[in-house]
């Protein structure tokens, strides 16, 4: 099978994406500083994601108001999309909206299960899966108007570090299950 040119882009940003995440969050693991004491308490635990995932949530609250400002001052989506078709503007900030609230979804649920079950040693993986997950936000917003390759990044900034730590924690549990 042969792949479109924009589907070889977007598989090079898959690749460079993906390569990064484990690079990060790996390395984060493996070399990271142990910052937190061995026996923190879940809810010293939870404190910390909270403070990492703190950055996560205030993209989300940007992206909300970058299409409500659009909307209030664009007479043409002032009503919304579910009365108006929208320009071409409000339908590229809904579905970069729309993708951002999925990937929080995913990320701030992955990192609290991170935060419960992995070593808390381990828990210096959240800063840098957090870092991963803005830069690639931002990658993802500029890129989205000019296509798929031009998103790929952002998109697999986002995801694969979420991806990877929902793999290692599912890899630590099901031995676990199994017993």
């Amino acid at each position: 099978m042969t792949l479109s040119e924009k589907q070889q882009g977007v598989l090079k940003g898959i690749v460079a994406g993906a390569g990064i995440s484990i690079v990060g969050i790996v390395g984060a693991i493996r070399f990271g500083p142990e910052i937190l004491d061995p026996n923190l308490s879940i809810g010293g635990r939870l404190e910390f994601v909270a403070k990492s995932d703190l950055a996560i949530l205030i993209w989300l609250a940007i992206s909300v108001g970058w299409l409500a400002r659009h909307r209030f001052f664009t007479p043409e989506d002032i009503d919304g999309g579910g009365l108006a078709s929208g320009t071409t503007h409000a339908r590229v900030l809904q579905s970069a909206l729309q993708n951002t609230l999925e990937q929080t979804v995913i990320a701030v649920t992955v990192h609290v299960a991170w935060a419960i079950v992995m070593p808390p040693q381990w828990l210096i993986a959240l800063p840098i899966a957090t870092a991963l997950f803005i830069l690639g936000r931002i990658l993802f917003v500029r890129g989205y108007a000019h296509g798929a390759p031009a998103r790929a990044l952002g998109f697999a900034l986002t995801f694969y570090p979420s991806l990877l730590l929902l793999l290692i924690i599912v890899g630590r549990l099901v031995p676990d299950l199994l017993a």
